[in-house]
């Protein structure tokens, strides 16, 4: 387990998790890695450690470059535990090392995870020197958590740039232009509709930042290291945070007996014949999490269910759950289903794409029992009629 030289002096001495594939309700279905960056100058830095069960794999790759005991400052860029579990064993490895993190809340979590250590608290553009290079903090609160921060290298002009960036994408390539640029790209999506969605206004604030920093190379703390698709990532992230889709349909549904499903293919049809681009899932073959992803880029989201004992489908209600906590913004939606009797199932959807803060752009759109031709035809009209 080697330590890998990103920039003369500088190693990326992380931990692969090729066998994650669940994280925090999110499906990672290529794994994760835990990015640590140790930096090797007249002081010695290292930049975040890894998830606890790694640490052990942390320690080999830094003594494959130093001693740890030789580490002079370690960077808590974020407390939660796949960033900061292995600094007790980083404590006993190196006890005389400072730990920097942020004030007041980085001092805050990570005496409430590990105990009293000597930590130092750093404020927005405070910088440390190891010698040749110094170090920059730029705090970026709620990305995605209160005590979150970046750490800039200006004499390397790398940004450690922490959860922002990243992907849960476990390879044995470090760098984006040595792994397949389709698959990081869309592993950076499903991260930033999952993780990051939900703080658009945080990221976009960052996004703006980095943009005048001009980095050279951002090290996120999961995934690969940009270097040569830099400009790639920044302009996705300009996009995504802008929270403006321009077109696209997101239709999600469940079905009993198949009556909302087919509804919910004559809504896809309607779209495509009015232009629209279409991503259409039914619930019992995708997870959520990968749904989400095409809210970044779907102006309408329709959301179908059958009604059942006087509620929508439970796979229907987790979505709606899960799409709410994300807080997208700036679409239009409407709830769509069959129903034998009660019918209450749409309302409730619609009550849900309410507290979405979506626009509702059709009334709940009902079929009891099985639809017929004309019925069917009535909606197609119906979804061809939007603007």
């Amino acid at each position: 387990m080697n330590a890998i030289q990103i920039k003369d002096g500088i190693y990326w001495v992380g931990a692969l998790d090729w066998h994650l594939r669940n994280f925090h309700g999110y499906t990672t279905n290529r794994g994760a890695t835990y990015n640590a960056y140790l930096i090797i100058d007249e002081k010695v830095a290292l930049i975040d450690t890894v998830k606890a069960p790694f640490s052990r794999e942390l320690l080999e790759r830094i003594r494959s470059i130093i001693d740890p005991s030789r580490i002079d400052y370690i960077i808590s860029n974020h407390v939660e535990m796949d960033h900061s579990g292995a600094l007790p064993a980083l404590m006993e490895a190196c006890p005389n090392a400072t730990v920097v993190t942020s004030a007041p809340s980085g001092v805050k979590g990570l005496t409430a995870h590990y105990g009293p250590h000597n930590y130092m608290a750093v404020k927005n553009n405070d910088t440390l020197s190891l010698g040749k290079r110094s170090l920059s903090f730029v705090t970026t609160p709620m990305l995605h958590w209160p005590d979150n921060m970046v750490t800039w290298c200006p004499e390397e002009k790398i940004l450690f740039s922490n959860d922002a960036f990243g992907q849960h994408y476990c390879t044995n390539t470090r760098f984006d232009d040595d792994s397949d640029f389709c698959e990081t790209m869309q592993e950076a999506k499903k991260y930033y509709a999952n993780i990051i969605m939900c703080y658009g206004k945080q990221a976009a604030g960052a996004w703006k930042i980095v943009k005048e920093m001009e980095p050279e190379m951002i090290a996120p703390s999961h995934g690969v290291i940009w270097r040569s698709h830099v400009a790639d990532i920044l302009n996705a992230y300009e996009h995504w945070s802008s929270s403006v889709p321009e077109a696209g349909a997101l239709i999600v549904f469940d079905s009993m007996w198949h009556s909302t499903e087919t509804m919910a293919q004559t809504i896809a049809e309607a779209f495509t014949e009015k232009g629209e681009p279409v991503k259409l899932f039914d619930l019992k073959q995708t997870h959520i999490s990968d749904i989400v992803v095409s809210l970044l880029d779907c102006k309408y989201v329709a959301v179908g269910s059958p009604t059942l004992n006087n509620n929508m489908l439970p796979t229907v209600a987790a979505f709606l759950c899960y799409m709410k906590g994300l807080s997208p913004k700036n679409r239009q939606a409407f709830s769509f289903g069959s129903y034998g009797w009660g019918g209450q199932a749409n309302g409730q959807i619609e009550e849900e794409l309410k507290k979405c803060g979506f626009d509702i752009c059709l009334e709940t759109l009902k079929i009891q029992y099985i639809p017929s031709e004309e019925q069917l035809k009535e909606l197609s009209e119906k979804i061809k009629s939007l603007k």
